[in-house]
């Protein structure tokens, strides 16, 4: 005989059993559906005596089923509280693998039909989440997420997580490959949202970097050139982004020698090396090309014209002539105040302009590329800075010694 569990209020795993099955059932009459509720009840109890807690979701998940196929039987407060008792399985676990297979089990359910109330169960999916121990789960089931999201057209509600990526990446420990496709799966979603883009170029980015040109990378490398050439024509785009480590990326890098994707890298090396008569060359051959990417001939010349001016305060020494200026920007002599003030407005110039001498003194500039070159020279910034101000330190104490000293002979000759 089957040993009977008391159940009370305080049961609401059995409590879910007995309400799904009398809905299961509901249309079946009392002849039929009292025994199968029964039979359903006792099975319960019999797994949460014995422990058994993945019986227990698949027999939960199987009663559960019909409210996920049909969810406008039971309010969606009733049926999200009904999935957060089945989720909660996952703590009562014996171990670890025991939770993982739970933890499929549910997400496999959630992810079933993802363009049915995909709000609601992306809620529930972040709920199991937040429930489970392992890093290895969480990750998993994140990524369900995702894919729920993606397959159910509902992003905004997954959005607000990206910006906590990098902390879930290293709580996670996951390696390159899955963080591959961690990127990838993100970027894809924040393609189409028009005021995101910024964040689409900065996953994109992160994506391609996992590409570090290795013999691993060998047979998956070619995949990445599509994103490659979105990354480019996203930095060309953006009026507000000035600088990238695109160039030297392996990923990026071999568009350099692929016959269909060649231009694109020369356009980014164009934008990220060389100023605006490069860009007007490049633009007479390939106007059609750029068009068919939506990048605007004028929008281009804008930041073509930002980019020469942080070009010419790199070679400039700090002082640059209004003629430098008006000759690489290809502007008038009395519009080169005028530029000079909207890269400080963007914050890519520190300068000050002497009208007198005609000329802009650059104090500081963001570099196109911060590379190894970059580095060396900030390094080499910071050792001069570093004795200056050991030698400042040096001056003061010494002057205080002489002070002290000073004051002492004062002080003798009083008494």
């Amino acid at each position: 005989m089957a040993t009977i569990v008391n159940t009370t209020e305080e049961e609401p795993m059995l409590a879910v059993v007995r309400f799904t099955a009398e809905l299961a059932w509901a249309d079946a009459g009392p002849e039929v559906a009292d025994p199968e509720v029964t039979r359903l009840c006792l099975e319960a109890q019999e797994h949460i005596l014995a422990g058994r807690w993945l019986d227990m979701a698949s027999l939960m998940l199987a009663s559960a089923d019909l409210l996920l196929t049909s969810p406008s039987r039971v309010p969606d407060k009733d049926l999200e509280c009904i999935l957060s008792v089945i989720c909660s399985l996952v703590a009562k676990a014996g171990s670890e693998d025991e939770t993982l297979q739970i933890t499929d089990l549910i997400c496999a359910k959630l992810t079933q039909q993802p363009d049915d109330k995909p709000a609601l169960r992306l809620k529930v999916l972040f709920s199991l989440y937040n429930l489970l121990p392992s890093p290895y789960g969480k990750a998993f089931v994140y990524k369900k997420a995702l894919e729920l999201a993606m397959a159910g057209k509902a992003a905004e509600c997954i959005i607000p997580s990206f910006k906590n990526i990098d902390s879930f990446v290293t709580e996670w420990g996951i390696g390159n490959l899955e963080q591959r496709e961690l990127y990838l799966a993100i970027s894809r979603i924040l393609k189409d949202h028009k005021g995101l883009t910024k964040d689409y170029f900065n996953f994109l980015n992160k994506y391609l970097a996992t590409f570090k040109g290795s013999d691993d990378d060998s047979a998956t490398i070619g995949d990445a050139k599509e994103e490659a050439v979105a990354a480019i024509i996203e930095f060309v785009k953006a009026s507000n982004l000035f600088q990238c480590d695109l160039l030297n990326m392996p990923a990026v890098a071999q568009l350099e020698k692929d016959e269909k994707y060649q231009l694109f890298y020369e356009l980014l090396k164009i934008f990220l090396t060389k100023r605006l008569d490069s860009y007007l060359e490049f633009q007479t051959a390939n106007s059609a090309l750029l068009k068919d990417y939506g990048l605007v001939h004028e929008e281009c010349i804008t930041k073509m014209r930002l980019m020469s001016l942080l070009d010419l305060s790199s070679y400039c020494s700090g002082r640059i002539p209004y003629s430098a200026i008006a000759e690489a920007l290809q502007i008038n002599d009395d519009e080169v105040e005028q530029w000079t003030v909207k890269a400080i407005a963007l914050k890519i110039l520190d300068c000050k302009v002497d009208q007198l001498n005609q000329t802009v003194i650059v104090s500081r500039h963001t570099e196109r590329i911060f590379g190894m070159p970059q580095w060396q020279g900030l390094c080499t910034k910071l050792g001069v800075w570093r004795g200056n101000v050991a030698s400042a330190i040096n001056t003061i104490q010494a002057n205080k010694v002489t002070e002290e000293g000073t004051q002492g002979m004062q002080g003798s000759m009083i008494r």
